[in-house]
């Protein structure tokens, strides 16, 4: 029981494997940016109680092994993900 978590009513395991992709497929995530990428998808999943169990970054899409409460939606979490690195890669 102990690799599930839990709080004082429930125990859950929810790991979900996720793959999103840049607009048209383009070959964006390379060289300096795949660097900072990682770390920032981390963050911002813990900003939302989530974790990444496992990541890969290939040059044309993401591959994500995330731990998502059960209060939380998929959709909503990966849209969160999806739009705050957006804006993150924008701006550096």
């Amino acid at each position: 029981m102990d690799k599930y978590e839990s709080p004082s009513h429930a125990a859950w395991e929810c790991k979900y494997h996720v793959v999103f992709l840049p607009k048209s497929r383009r070959r964006t995530l390379h060289g300096e940016m795949r660097k900072y990428l990682g770390e920032v998808f981390r963050k911002l999943a813990e900003q939302k109680e989530n974790r990444i169990e496992e990541g890969h970054l290939i040059p044309d899409h993401v591959h994500m092994m995330i731990s998502i409460p059960p209060k939380y939606a998929v959709s909503q979490v990966v849209g969160y993900i999806k739009g705050k690195s957006a804006i993150y890669l924008t701006r550096v």
